[in-house]
């Protein structure tokens, strides 16, 4: 091997790491809202969104905001590097081009901050019969973008691990947290349109906790099992398939 092919790979090494890095510490940082059992919020996590720890006004706002700020300023360019050095796969690609909106979409959500409504506000777009009506604000669109997005990439990742027989961890545990996350989307989307009180607050906790689950898998993956990433050759498939 020439000095230049080790010059290479040694870059190649180092920024592997530096993505993995990033997407832990975005991973950790997503789920700051663990902070809700330690500082004193007077929120009923049974029945509230997370959205509510940083709305307008909250007195710990900064906190659970700038967390979110780090998960999307470390997202982007964990994603687009991932897009720069690791070979090119449709279904990588898509997962990295989904990681990269996932940030984009976790720092709109901070500039565009949730108000602080009661049910019955109706300048929030709710009105008495409805348990959240935060679902008619602006960071709704936001909120739904980052969650259809890390989905994407949740999907194409483990998607991409068994098609290409690679990144045992993701087929295996990331696997298992796509389930979970999976169960409690569809626990939010079907309790929601229905009468009564199903702890929607525990269903957002548990999906949300499995996004952040997920990331830090991928960055196992990134790390412990490096070369899988970055050799453009496949036992089954072309480089690009």
């Amino acid at each position: 091997m020439s000095d230049s092919q080790r010059i290479a790979e040694r870059r190649v090494r180092v920024a592997s790491l530096a993505i993995a890095t990033a997407i832990l510490i975005a991973g950790v940082c997503y789920s700051s809202w663990v902070l809700e059992f330690v500082l004193p919020i007077d929120v009923d996590p049974v029945n509230s969104f997370l959205s509510e720890l940083d709305a307008e006004g909250k007195p710990y706002r900064a906190v659970f905001a700038t967390a979110d700020k780090i998960v999307g300023a470390l997202l982007i360019p964990a994603a687009i590097g991932g897009l720069l050095v690791f070979p090119r796969r449709r279904l990588t690609t898509v997962g990295w081009v989904a990681l990269l909106f996932f940030g984009a979409a976790t720092i709109a959500d901070v500039l565009l901050p949730l108000r602080d409504c009661t049910a019955s506000d109706t300048a929030c777009g709710g009105g008495p019969s409805e348990l959240f009506p935060q679902l008619h604000q602006p960071h709704a669109l936001s909120s739904t973008i980052a969650v259809t997005s890390i989905a994407a990439a949740t999907f194409a990742f483990s998607l991409a691990a068994f098609r290409y027989n690679r990144w045992r961890i993701l087929r295996e545990f990331g696997l298992v947290v796509l389930v979970v996350g999976s169960a409690a989307t569809v626990w939010m989307l079907v309790a929601d349109n229905l009468p009564g009180d199903y702890a929607l607050g525990i269903a957002q906790r548990i999906q949300v906790g499995s996004m952040s689950l997920w990331l830090i898998t991928l960055a196992a993956a990134v790390i412990l099992e490096g070369r899988e990433w970055t050799d453009p050759t496949d036992r089954t498939t072309s480089p690009r398939a």
